[in-house]
């Protein structure tokens, strides 16, 4: 079985600041995935720029296999200085790994990585380096199928100081709490929303420091094949099928015709359902070997909004979707279950949008919309116009 590298991170600001002094920079260069949080001293504006440059110079150059000595030399000697404290300071955990779950871990003065191995919480085994007089920690990674490391800012253990708890959030306790929370089936970002919600839950949603947490999961790649919209050729309808089908381990058919189209070639009915589990969104259909069957761009528009809300770092409604409408059914499988998505995008003019405000440019700027931001959550898509 293939698999492959998923990240995602979320983050709450430190109250009343409109800035976070935590900043993720991740990088894929092939088979490789390389990832950077970044702690910046203080916060606001200075602990912002801090972090933001650690994390884009250590990425950048250990995303081009550069020593790690080397770059923590480069920091010290790039990073302004504090006048306060006298110190260039910003923390970070970097994770350099490919896609057979083989790399390692670099972690200086942020809390200690969580791995999530087997359902549960662990250790990292960690060798002590001296590098620029700094103690940094490193580890081998060596992942299994679902493993799951976790970085976060020192927010997460000062959650609740002061309020709902008297010295914070132990890491014996966070790691307690994501074994009774997580479930291996969860995507990288889900999980890291778990954890954030959670600290910002014991802050009463006002967080006393910067809290951002990241994490990388090795998993099995799931392609998944989407088709939006009839070909202008309709000679062309049962190839256009067949390269939709082939090679997908999901799919989805979008809109009426196209609904028909891939029922025809299936020689297979077409259903329709009549529930409506959410009003603004049409009734989603049924083809026998088809995964999801929805309605047009409609859906899709609410999939674009429901793709916004996924992607703020700062949304921390839980990330996996279980209302049975056709937008949150598709969203499901895109943006939590899906690795390698390929859009198969017909040019052909519905005739039954003839005299509404939807043409086939809007569709378009629509599907380009979703595939960006798809994109942005760390999946390979391909589009396909016919």
């Amino acid at each position: 079985m293939e698999l492959c590298l998923e990240y995602g991170c979320t983050s709450v600001n430190k109250f009343g600041e409109e800035l976070c002094g935590d900043n993720v920079v991740s990088m894929v260069d092939g088979d490789y995935t390389t990832l950077v949080l970044a702690d910046g001293l203080g916060s606001g504006v200075k602990a912002n720029i801090l972090s933001t440059l650690t994390s884009k110079i250590l990425c950048t150059m250990a995303a081009n296999g550069i020593d790690i000595d080397e770059c923590v030399e480069t920091l010290i000697q790039t990073l302004p200085v504090c006048h306060v404290r006298g110190v260039a300071y910003s923390t970070f955990s970097l994770i350099r790994a490919n896609n057979e779950g083989r790399g390692f871990l670099y972690e200086f003065d942020n809390p200690q990585a969580i791995y999530y191995h087997k359902g549960k919480c662990t250790d990292f085994q960690r060798e002590k380096l001296e590098i620029c007089g700094k103690t940094v920690y490193k580890s081998e990674l060596n992942l299994e199928e679902n493993d799951v490391i976790m970085v976060m800012s020192d927010g997460t253990v000062h959650a609740g100081i002061g309020q709902i708890l008297n010295f914070g959030w132990e890491r014996k306790q966070i790691m307690e709490h994501l074994d009774r929370n997580l479930k291996p089936t969860m995507s990288a970002r889900a999980m890291a929303c778990v954890l954030t919600a959670a600290c910002n839950d014991l802050y009463l949603d006002k967080p006393g420091d910067d809290t951002t947490v990241a994490a990388v999961k090795i998993r099995p790649r799931l392609n998944v094949s989407i088709m939006v919209g009839p070909p202008v050729d309709k000679e062309k309808d049962n190839f256009y099928v067949e390269r939709f089908m082939e090679g997908a381990d999901k799919t989805i058919v979008c809109g009426g015709t196209s609904s028909q189209i891939v029922a025809r070639y299936l020689n297979k009915p077409l259903r329709t359902s009549f529930d409506f589990p959410d009003k603004d969104v049409p009734p989603i259909g049924f083809i026998e070997g088809v995964d999801l069957t929805t309605e047009g761009v409609l859906t899709l528009r609410r999939l674009l909004d429901l793709s916004e809300k996924y992607l703020s770092l700062n949304d921390l409604t839980p990330k996996t979707f279980t209302k049975q409408d056709g937008a949150s059914l598709l969203a499901n499988i895109l943006f939590e279950e899906a690795t390698h998505i390929k859009f198969f995008v017909g040019q052909s003019v519905n005739v039954a949008h003839q005299g509404l405000p939807i043409d086939i440019t809007m569709k378009m700027k629509l599907v380009e919309k979703l595939a960006e931001n798809m994109r942005s959550m760390g999946k390979i898509v391909t589009l396909n116009y016919d």
